[in-house]
């Protein structure tokens, strides 16, 4: 298969906006989760976000970038983007609102441009892993070349697993 060939919509809008990336490839006939995806490309969880769709109380919506293993805070991601309340966009509605199926979606190249917003903890990293836009495929690009391409900002949008395990867990004696 040629390179030609594996260029995705947001490897091209990438390629246009002269933004440097590289791509990995593996083997996928369904849906993975991205720690799955992490670990079948030996890549570091930390640095793979996934892609979150979501649909505010005013019908808009709205994308979130985060950590593989992170889970969104909908309380903190609906004061990021000054709505009252999000929720996670249907499933069934995925492809129609984004031109992207799952397992294959990414922030960069969607049918129409979403206010998105990646996790703030992604600007302290090298580099960072998001899907290229379809089954199988990873780009790896700079936070702020992501945030570039994505018309993204930054912010906090993630529960604090630190913090509600310390509410979670039993007195100690």
């Amino acid at each position: 298969m040629s390179k030609k060939e594996l260029k995705t919509n947001a490897m091209r809008i990438l390629d246009r906006m002269k933004i440097p990336y590289e791509f990995a490839i593996y083997e996928c006939e369904n849906f993975t989760d991205g720690i799955e995806t992490a670990d079948k490309l030996a890549l570091p969880h930390e640095q793979v976000y996934k892609t979150l769709v979501t649909t505010g109380k005013s019908r808009q919506h709205y994308i979130f970038v985060i950590p593989i293993e992170a889970e969104i805070d909908f309380k903190k991601a609906a004061r990021a983007v000054g709505e009252k309340s999000l929720e996670m966009l249907p499933l069934k509605d995925l492809t129609n609102v984004t031109g992207y199926v799952r397992g294959g979606c990414t922030c960069i190249g969607m049918k129409k441009q979403f206010p998105t917003v990646i996790q703030r903890d992604a600007e302290t990293l090298n580099h960072m892993y998001v899907s290229g836009g379809k089954l199988g495929m990873q780009l790896k690009l700079l936070p702020a070349d992501l945030k570039k391409a994505a018309g993204a900002s930054y912010a906090d949008v993630i529960r604090n697993m630190e913090h509600d395990e310390e509410h979670t867990e039993e007195p100690k004696s």
